[in-house]
């Protein structure tokens, strides 16, 4: 039987819908999907406690949460700040890493849907957009 690929994640911006996000994400590590980093400025959020309590290194900016470059796979932007993202497709493009990908909110929401049984996603007043 083939191993099976371990998806490395990030996730910027950790208050409501970050923290409940992170938390879903932690009981998927045995089905590939690993949380290797956060980024949040906020350092008194339930998934701040959750990241330092999972040994997750914690990024106080989301420029900072590029550091592991290319072996990052995936960064979840749940910020609802544009600044945010772009500060991020910048430091991509700055680095030439051309593998990891940014995720917007709507695919937060479409990963939820497939790993959240059921559960409500936390609602933000994020605009959803790219």
């Amino acid at each position: 039987m083939a191993k099976k690929k371990e998806v490395k994640t990030a996730i910027v911006g950790l208050g409501k819908v970050g923290s409940t996000f992170l938390k879903k994400l932690l009981e998927k590590e045995r089905q590939g999907i690993k949380v290797i980093c956060v980024a949040e400025q906020t350092q008194d959020t339930p998934g701040i406690k959750l990241a330092k309590d999972k040994g997750i290194k914690i990024y106080n900016s989301p420029e900072d949460l590029l550091s592991p470059g290319e072996e990052l796979d995936i960064i979840f932007d749940l910020t609802g700040n544009p600044n945010a993202r772009k500060a991020l497709r910048s430091g991509l493009a700055r680095t030439g890493n051309l593998h990891t990908v940014i995720a917007p909110e709507v695919v937060a929401y479409l990963v939820w849907d497939l790993i959240a049984q059921g559960e409500e996603f936390p609602e933000s007043g994020a605009k959803r957009g790219y």
